[in-house]
């Protein structure tokens, strides 16, 4: 298949023969073949997706394939398998799985648009008659677009609403939620797109998912209706070096004011209303508002917090917990009594999930998890996240597979997978590393600048901006600047509008999805960006060809989770920095420098403005882990590489 010659050189137009590619699908062929796990880590440019796709869809074997983000996901199946299906000769099936959020509720729907065909003047959501939740006049407008699409889809995935905004507050009342859904006992279960998506996928040989979507999963399998992934032989985890963030999530326990309200919300809409009920959700609401109100200011600055952190608020704690409890035992007497019971058994269970998480994190005993409080905007959260997910991921992910495969192209420190396989739990793995077919010698410079102060001290945002100016300049543009934080951002920003005639454009001023596009069609363009932008961004060609950093991104310890590894480390006595900080730092420092590079014809400018890799002795270990190419401490090098 990979030979010159080859079947995917006659089908792949553009196809080269690359000996790091044949060489991981050979490692990856075994592993399927004997059973085990194969970490390989695959530079730049290897095309490890066709890499581990061929020996999978050969082994006839059902293969589950996970992604970091859904562009990845979206590009194996539009892109990467049609190609596959002519150039192998081989008939093979495949489905295109995503969370339950992102596919439309038959079900709600139709209640929901039945309410406003109806006129009702207070819509429900709830079963077995019309209505739905009052809405504003923009949704009013959307409900023919929406109903016509729920007429013809086929998938029933709102991807396919391209003209509608994102954030449309309508999709959420008709989105197919874990919480929301009615499971076997809905009457559009046989035609639910949730349904049928798990249908296709449970018939298909390749079955593609997301790690939010293969996390989310794992994490609810006890639920009769909460998991949709089909039982698989073979899984690879492609952009593997995400999977402990994203399961850190996925395997946590989350309490908020916004969880209530959607509860209390809900639950009103409920088609069978009594006035114990009204008093019961009224209690809940009440109770809260008085519980949530003081939450922000009993905990520490940093948000972390310990049980005796609550204790003044322990009493409303108990008295919200209570409030569902006996808004529970309504519910269960409406079961008993009701014709119509699965909208109420649906609120009756989240009720009780809603009071024994909000327990878990009163009581904060378990020393397994760290216990922190967030607030973002008008939202009050209260969670829990895992200290340690290597069982976890272990026990749920690995161990039902009999193949795992673990590839990224970061995925080893200091020339060694004893760092990932500590965090992800891999006692025993085969290894592969596969070099990057760039030729950085050529392709590449990386420019280290000699007098910039210490990232601790007051004037180095102001040192950065400098800097980077000079670099911009003689890169013209064409440049991705990425921080580690708000404030150097915000700094930079003002220096560099003032300074350059180059088109900048920031985050957070457009979706990430929008600043991307924008970069690609604006000649000259500079992006500003923090840390959503230093993995999964590919801009090919000339306009990114500069890459500068502002910080070794070392993970902030004030994050409640860091902070809580960092402290469960040092207390066996190992060395949290080295151990811990510094790897994480090296693989995130890998990604964002790996945006440069995409293709064998690009060519660009590396820059990392942060003194320490030649000031302190841990900078070694970064240098070492950078692409080999050429280094430079001078500006008049940078403009000669451009010329």
């Amino acid at each position: 298949m990979f030979s010159e010659g080859g079947a995917l050189e006659r089908a792949v137009e553009g196809y080269e023969v690359r000996d790091g590619q044949r060489q991981m699908a050979e490692a990856v062929a075994s592993i399927i073949e004997d059973g085990g796990v194969l970490l390989a880590e695959a530079g730049t440019g290897t095309g490890k997706t066709l890499a581990y796709l061929i020996p999978a869809i050969l082994s006839r074997q059902r293969v589950l394939v996970s992604t970091g983000t859904k562009n990845l996901q979206e590009q194996i199946y539009f892109k990467d398998l049609p190609a596959l299906q002519e150039a192998l000769g081989v008939p093979f099936t495949a489905t295109l799985m995503k969370g339950r959020s992102n596919y439309l509720c038959l079900h709600r729907f139709e209640l929901y648009r039945d309410g406003v065909d109806g006129n009702t003047s207070t819509p429900r959501l709830g079963s077995g008659q019309a209505g739905g939740r009052l809405i504003d006049t923009g949704d009013r407008v959307l409900l023919p677009v929406l109903n016509e699409w729920a007429r013809t889809t086929k998938t029933g995935d709102r991807a396919e609403l391209r003209d509608l905004p994102e954030d449309l507050p309508l999709w959420k009342e008709v989105a197919a939620d874990v919480e929301t859904c009615l499971g076997s006992e809905c009457p559009r279960y046989g035609d639910c797109f949730v349904t049928l998506m798990r249908q296709r996928a449970a018939e298909s040989d390749v079955v593609i998912v997301n790690h939010h979507l293969l996390c989310a999963d794992a994490s609810v399998r006890q639920s009769a209706y909460g998991e949709v992934i089909p039982t698989c032989a073979t899984l690879v985890v492609d952009e593997a070096h995400q999977l402990e963030d994203i399961a850190t999530q996925y395997f946590g326990v989350s309490f908020s004011n916004y969880r209530v309200d959607d509860f209390v919300r809900d639950a009103m809409t409920l088609p069978m209303q009594t006035a114990e009920l009204a008093r019961g959700l009224a209690r809940v609401s009440d109770r809260a508002r008085i519980f949530f109100s003081g939450i922000p200011q009993s905990t520490a600055s940093r948000g972390r917090y310990r049980a005796e952190d609550l204790e003044e608020h322990f009493e409303h704690g108990m008295m919200l917990s209570g409030a569902l409890e006996g808004l529970e035992a309504t519910l269960a007497l409406m079961i008993g009594a009701g014709d119509i019971k699965e909208d109420v058994a649906t609120m009756q269970r989240r009720a009780g999930e809603l009071r024994s998480d909000l327990r878990f994190l009163m009581r904060a005993g378990d020393p397994d998890f760290v216990y922190y409080v967030e607030t973002r905007g008008r939202g009050t959260f209260l969670r829990a996240s895992p200290v340690d997910v290597s069982r976890i991921i272990r026990d749920s992910l690995f161990e039902r597979m009999r193949a795992t495969v673990l590839t990224s192209a970061t995925l080893a420190v200091d020339g060694s997978f004893e760092y990932v396989k500590g965090r992800l739990g891999l006692k025993e793995a085969e290894q592969v590393r596969v070099p990057s077919e760039f030729d950085f010698a050529s392709q590449a410079l990386l420019y280290l600048p000699k007098r910039l102060p210490s990232p601790k001290a007051a004037n180095f945002a102001e040192a950065a901006a400098v800097e980077t100016i000079e670099i911009l300049k003689r890169s013209r543009g064409r440049a991705f600047v990425l921080f580690t934080s708000y404030a150097v951002l915000r700094t930079v920003q003002q220096f560099v509008e003032m300074s350059l005639p180059y088109p900048i454009l920031v985050q957070g001023t457009a979706p990430r999805s929008v600043l991307i596009d924008q970069f690609r069609s604006t000649p000259n363009a500079v992006l500003l960006a923090t840390s959503s932008f230093w993995q999964g961004v590919d801009v090919v060609g000339e306009a990114l060809s500069c890459v500068i950093v502002d910080k070794l991104p070392f993970a902030s310890p004030g994050d409640p989770v860091t902070a809580a590894r960092i402290e469960a480390i040092n207390s066996r006595g190992g060395d949290a920095f080295a151990e811990y900080q510094v790897p994480l730092a090296i693989l995130a420092l890998q990604q964002g420098l790996g945006r440069l590079l995409r293709h064998r014809s690009d060519r660009g400018v590396l820059a990392v403005l942060d003194p320490r890799l030649r000031t302190m002795g841990y900078g070694r270990r970064f240098l070492d882990s950078l692409p080999p190419a050429p280094v430079t401490h001078d500006l008049d090098a940078v403009g000669r590489f451009f010329m």
